[in-house]
């Protein structure tokens, strides 16, 4: 199969990519497992593009229930080093407002059931992490924004995503805490996925679809799966475009990313004292290390 270079992952709300041609299934199986549902390989503007459904195309998959590591093992046979997340959010800030869109910088993870790394049985290494977003391709994200003048559509630039477990929305004690620790957006399913993506040395970066004020902000109702649902599919229309916008972006020029070497200092356990059914399982990751 040819390398396809560049990958989404759509959360609630994009099932689907428009405009794919040549659309094919790929169903993979990983040592993880299956993942969320079938890969959807194609031309998007004549550049080739894997797009995966997080949840599933029948969103049929709880947060905790995502195969994150089965998704990004995926992706990374397919051979895709830049991809895109989108994730629909809530707002913890004032000025964030629903319909408006967000391309956070910073992750904070306060989940507790998903195994978070590809690492373990006899190989340990400890990536860098510190930016985890990659900022040449949040860059081509904004800079796909504004080539699409979108009439209703506002970004914003930077801002920490805090994700939760789920499935149930924040209380109000705990959308008042996160506000506190000056976090922009609250969702359930960027972690440990932007951490795995740097484990496999792909370049990352969320386009975040605010969809509600969670349930801190006095003058709005908390939210619910029907509110957050209906603005999503306002904004999904436009995620689409900003998405294919930036498809062309990086066919035409790709740029170069620290997360690609991610591993080249990471490594603790020399590949040689690693289990041999340990490193075999890995070799898509060690490759150019062993």
């Amino acid at each position: 199969m040819k390398k396809i270079r560049f990958g989404i992952i759509g959360g609630s709300g994009l099932y689907r990519m428009e405009g794919l041609q040549q659309a094919q299934e790929v169903s993979l199986e990983t040592p993880f497992g299956a993942p969320s549902d079938a890969i959807m390989t194609g031309l998007l503007d004549g550049v080739p593009v894997a797009f995966l459904a997080r949840h599933g195309r029948n969103h049929a998959l709880l947060p905790s229930e995502i195969p994150f590591r089965a998704n990004l093992w995926a992706m990374k046979q397919l051979g895709v080093d830049y991809l895109l997340s989108v994730s629909a959010v809530g707002s913890l800030q004032e000025h964030l407002t629903p319909r408006d869109m967000v391309l956070p910088d910073q992750f904070i993870d306060m989940t507790r059931q998903r195994a978070g790394t590809f690492f373990g049985q006899g190989a340990v290494a400890h990536v860098s992490f510190a930016q985890p977003v990659c900022a040449a391709l949040s860059d081509l994200v904004a800079q796909a924004f504004f080539d699409c003048k979108l009439p209703d559509a506002t970004l914003h630039r930077g801002g920490a995503y805090l994700c939760i477990e789920g499935p149930a929305f924040s209380t109000y004690a705990e959308s008042q805490l996160y506000r506190s620790w000056g976090a922009a957006v609250i969702g359930m399913t960027n972690m440990p996925e932007a951490r795995l993506a740097r484990e496999a040395e792909i370049a990352y970066a969320t386009l975040a679809l605010v969809t509600d004020f969670d349930c801190w902000h006095p003058g709005h109702a908390a939210v619910t799966a029907e509110m957050a649902i209906g603005n999503l599919m306002h904004n999904a229309q436009n995620a689409q475009a900003v998405l294919r916008a930036c498809i062309r972006r990086l066919g035409a020029n790709p740029p170069p990313s620290a997360a690609h070497q991610a591993l080249a200092q990471a490594l603790v356990t020399p590949a040689a004292a690693m289990p041999v059914a340990t490193r075999e399982r890995l070799e898509p990751l060690l490759r150019k290390y062993l």
